[in-house]
């Protein structure tokens, strides 16, 4: 099929009906994703973790800037995404960068989080090693009885929006010969559909 600007649905249409489905058929968090990151020589990376927001902009995720992918988002923008719903024989892949969310999203996020999580991003020096989980938990203790009432985020807490360039849905169909049907951000800001080989 030839490429063509699709003016019929959009892919975030596209992606919101599909999350959609996958809420009503996935056992467990259908707003899991894989992100992918890589290191500034090229080196790659990637971890499960929660998209927490989608609209017109982007997709967007939270974290400790000090983690791996934090230190390595910060030297290298450029990032992958997918989701995998294994209920509904589907997944969607995402290519883009990505820009730091305001700090007023980020205050509210946290803010909505569990006390607990909120005080972990306190607790937890994450991705650096741990010498023991009784460390974590006398950190957590800490911090518990440093803010006994309200919890600041912390300043190396915050979050992502991927900004798409490129989208991929897959289906599985009978026989492997699977439905790809992938769309492209032109310098126009329109959305390129084409469909690709199983």
């Amino acid at each position: 099929m030839p490429a063509h600007e699709s003016s019929a649905v959009s892919p975030f249409d596209q992606f919101k009906a599909w999350m959609s489905e996958a809420e009503k058929s996935e056992p467990n968090d259908p707003n899991a994703m894989i992100v992918a990151t890589a290191t500034p020589d090229g080196r790659p990376s990637l971890r499960a973790i929660l998209l927490k927001g989608v609209d017109s902009r982007g997709f967007v995720f939270y974290t400790n800037k000090q983690s791996r992918k934090g230190i390595e988002l910060a030297a290298n923008l450029n990032v992958a995404l997918l989701f995998h719903w294994k209920s509904l024989r589907r997944q969607v892949r995402i290519e883009g960068r990505v820009e730091t969310v305001t700090d007023a999203e980020a205050d509210a996020y946290f803010a909505s989080r569990p006390r607990i999580s909120r005080l972990g991003a306190w607790a937890s020096q994450q991705s650096r090693q741990l010498e023991s989980r009784a460390v974590l938990e006398a950190r957590l203790a800490e911090m518990e009885q440093r803010y006994p009432d309200e919890i600041p985020r912390p300043p190396y807490w915050s979050g992502y929006r991927v900004l798409p360039e490129t989208f991929e849905f897959w289906q599985d169909m009978p026989y492997r010969l699977h439905d790809r049907t992938t769309y492209h951000l032109t310098a126009s800001g329109n959305w390129v559909q084409t469909k690709l080989f199983p």
